[in-house]
């Protein structure tokens, strides 16, 4: 359990303002000069300290893909800060919060990442539908250029520093950092190959570095009380620190919390969210990371611990953090399925496995909804995602294939009698209407 001299976010629930005065009190802002003036080596090794993994669903190192920023920029281009506020992920909503009720976190942080990556200017890459978080995003973003904390001289440092607020349209393949450029650019919103990699050749082709809200929303805290401090929290050296979870679907109390690292999954979900409605014992399965990540059943659920490796250790992943939980009254595979409709959806159709195999996926799950599909079928939809996967530019093929993939490591009985059980009926119906 984290203590709560440890909550870095303090404000998550919106019962203070979010306004400039609000923050400092809470701590924001504070001594942000002194931070900034130990240097760009300083700021990057006490990130790799602490051991911070991206908080968009990756993982990747933050001081390892801040290093990988040039030191110096020989032939002039500028370098650029994307902050990934997309948030697209069905069952998470952890950066939302962060943005409607901890703007100021997020704009120190994106100096003091700006700075040690060498970059004058951030965008945060909004999604479209967050209306009311936009403005209070540039309610902050007009307070701190006020205040002089943004600007020329940020914040007393030396260092000029710009932020925009840039507005997408909603389209959940933009939440990909390459997809993410394209659309700043004004171009659709299509990933691109790999390599060149934005930090060599991202926005505007000059260096670049795309983080999520979460990540960068920590940063001031870390480099203030310790990248040691940071480390120290949760439960290894590579699953360290504070975690923002979503959790969502048939619990007591739905809600968002900042937890340790590594806590249980069911002590997370008793604790916070008010218990499995029902009882523990009427839990079916839980999606463990938004949408994308494969679901776990109950007997999993009973002992895994939320946290990168421990979840990868049993076919999952921690992903944003976004817990959906599905009690026994869910029907598991119209679940699936409707979560299949949504990744056909949003196929940017750039790649031809994606474009193809969304649909194909879609349309067989829709059959094994219905129970009109055959045993022989599953084997073969298996195979589908697996052409899909690890076939893409981008991990949106993936993300499409890893439901079904967890659905039938688990499931794959209930499906089966759903099949069987429907090609029964309709025998047995034949046999009515001859008679």
């Amino acid at each position: 359990m984290l203590q709560d001299k440890d909550r870095i976010f303090t404000n998550i629930y919106g019962w203070e303002s979010h306004s400039l005065e609000a923050a400092r009190r809470r701590g924001d802002w504070d001594n942000t000069k002194d931070i900034l003036a130990k240097g760009r080596d300083w700021i990057i090794d006490e990130m790799k300290k602490s051991g911070l993994r991206g908080r968009g669903g990756a993982g990747f190192p933050t001081g390892t893909k801040w290093s990988f920023m040039p030191k110096t920029s020989p032939d002039g281009r500028p370098s650029y800060l994307l902050i990934n506020a997309d948030e697209s992920e069905p069952g998470t909503c952890k950066d939302r919060d962060i943005l409607r009720n901890e703007p100021h976190k997020l704009l120190e942080g994106a100096l003091i990442a700006g700075f040690a990556m060498g970059a004058n200017r951030a965008y945060i890459y909004m999604r479209g539908e967050f209306y009311n978080e936009g403005s209070t995003i540039n309610q902050a973003i007009r307070e701190a250029y006020a205040a002089g904390l943004l600007g020329k001289n940020a914040a007393g440092s030396g260092w000029d520093f710009d932020v925009v607020l840039h507005r997408g349209a909603g389209a959940y393949i933009c939440g990909e950092e390459t997809a993410l450029i394209e659309s700043i650019e004004g171009k659709k919103g299509q990933p691109r190959n790999k390599p060149p990699f934005p930090a060599g050749a991202g926005l505007y082709a000059c260096p670049t570095t795309v983080n999520n809200v979460e990540t960068i929303a920590v940063a001031s805290t870390i480099l203030r009380r310790g990248g040691e401090w940071f480390a120290g929290i949760g439960k290894d050296e590579k699953n360290t620190g504070t975690k923002l979870f979503c959790i969502s679907g048939h619990v007591n109390n739905p809600c968002n919390v900042e937890e340790a690292m590594g806590i249980p999954l069911k002590e997370l979900i008793e604790t916070h969210a008010g218990g499995v409605r029902g009882g523990w014992d009427n839990l079916l399965a839980i999606i463990p990371g938004g949408s994308s990540t494969p679901l776990l059943p109950k007997e999993i659920c009973d002992t895994v611990l939320m946290d990168f490796d421990s979840l990868r250790s049993v076919q999952s992943g921690l992903g944003t953090a976004g817990v959906i939980v599905m009690d026994k009254s869910t029907d598991i595979v119209s679940a699936i399925t409707r979560l299949s409709h949504f990744y056909m959806h949003e196929s940017c159709g750039q790649c031809t496995p994606c474009r193809e195999g969304t649909a194909w996926m879609y349309r067989i799950m829709q059959r094994m909804d219905r129970g009109t599909a055959t045993i022989e079928e599953i084997d073969m939809l298996l195979e589908v995602t697996k052409e899909v996967e690890g076939h893409t530019i981008c991990a949106h093929g993936d993300a499409s294939a890893w439901p079904i993939q967890g659905l039938f490591r688990h499931f794959r009985p209930l499906v089966e009698a759903r099949l069987l059980a429907h090609r029964a009926g309709a025998s047995c119906g034949e046999r009515q209407a001859a008679e």
